[in-house]
């Protein structure tokens, strides 16, 4: 029986793809890994404003997970009330080129609700009712996530309709 992901520390079974991708599974660690990479350092409360569908403690645990990766540090100040910082660390600045390609990646291939003013010479005026669904629906969209950049439309899609761009 092959042990969970979060228990893998040095030695992966698997492929190398397979360990890059354990240190960034997870519903929010890339979206977290991404602002952090965009903005610097932030504190919790400002990374669940980025992330408004995130619950705190669904927040708390994916950070906990990161911070054990040594994907990013937490910088706990002795005030009142409590200020703690979250940093990516060195190896969380080696992700960049992959968080950047994702975010080209549903840049080119997914359609989020701001895609309507971009040019896209495959929507034109009579798009279809897909591109309609999703520009109008803001419960399905990629901004449910907080960063259309970096959206998973897969999440919250009941009905199984595709977002990605044909």
């Amino acid at each position: 029986m092959s042990r969970p992901r979060a228990k893998l520390t040095n030695t992966f079974p698997g492929c190398p793809v397979e360990s890059a991708l354990s240190f960034i599974d997870g519903k929010w660690k890339g979206v977290i890994l991404y602002h952090l990479m965009s903005e610097g350092v932030l504190r919790f409360n400002e990374l669940r404003r980025r992330l408004p569908s995130v619950t705190p403690r669904m927040l708390t645990r994916q950070l906990r997970e990161l911070e054990e990766a040594a994907l990013l540090s937490r910088t706990v100040f002795p005030v009142v009330p409590p200020r703690v910082d979250y940093a990516l660390t060195a190896r969380g600045e080696s992700l960049k080129p992959v968080i950047m390609a994702l975010k080209a990646w549903g840049d080119e291939n997914v359609l989020c609700d701001g895609d309507s003013s971009r040019s896209n010479p495959a929507r034109g005026p009579n798009s279809s009712a897909l591109d309609r669904f999703v520009g109008t629906s803001p419960r399905r969209s990629g901004r449910r996530y907080g960063c259309p950049e970096f959206s998973s439309p897969g999440y919250g899609n009941p009905r199984g309709r595709s977002y990605l761009r044909s």
